[in-house]
């Protein structure tokens, strides 16, 4: 299967990419604090951790983040979503992938899970996207089905800090 969008890959050098056509979806939530919170951050986001931990399905070809593992997420035991991850990053104070849409889809475009720790040690989770409706009913859903997306991506936020909060220094 290939890709549902052109540009493949754009939330790597900016999370902020948005082509046009697209709807730009960019949360950013404070984790915690310290080397450990960012760790722990880290592996719950390149593992799936974070994404079980909301509850939702997901199937993975490998159980790790990779460029090419297909991965396919279902919500609430109906949508299935089948995605691929463009690219992967995993650096001292960055460590996150972003996945791209395939067939079958019901939105078209690109999704990006980045953890960061900045120079004063504070974590954060950013959730960026760009998309747009593929299939009928997330048309007919129009801005509510916006509205979803940033409710999920604030989700993600609020997850991942529970996930991290026995590791946070100031917690």
């Amino acid at each position: 299967m290939s890709f549902t969008y052109e540009a493949v890959g754009a939330t790597r050098e900016d999370l902020a990419a948005c082509p046009p056509g697209f709807h730009p979806l960019h949360v950013r939530t404070r984790i915690g604090e310290g080397a450990e919170v960012f760790h722990r951050a880290a592996e719950a986001v390149l593992t799936w951790e974070l994404h079980r931990a909301l509850g939702v399905g997901i199937e993975a070809s490998a159980d790790r983040a990779a460029p090419g593992v297909d991965v396919t997420v279902t919500l609430a035991g109906l949508v299935k979503a089948p995605c691929r991850i463009v690219w992967t990053q995993e650096e001292s104070r960055r460590a996150g992938w972003a996945y791209g849409t395939l067939a079958g889809h019901p939105e078209c475009g690109e999704e990006a899970f980045l953890v960061t720790r900045t120079g004063d040690g504070t974590v954060w989770l950013t959730v960026a996207a760009f998309s747009k409706a593929a299939k009928w009913y997330a048309r007919a859903g129009g801005p509510a089905t916006r509205g979803l997306q940033h409710a999920y991506a604030r989700r993600c936020g609020a997850v991942l800090r529970r996930l991290c909060a026995p590791y946070d220094d100031q917690g």
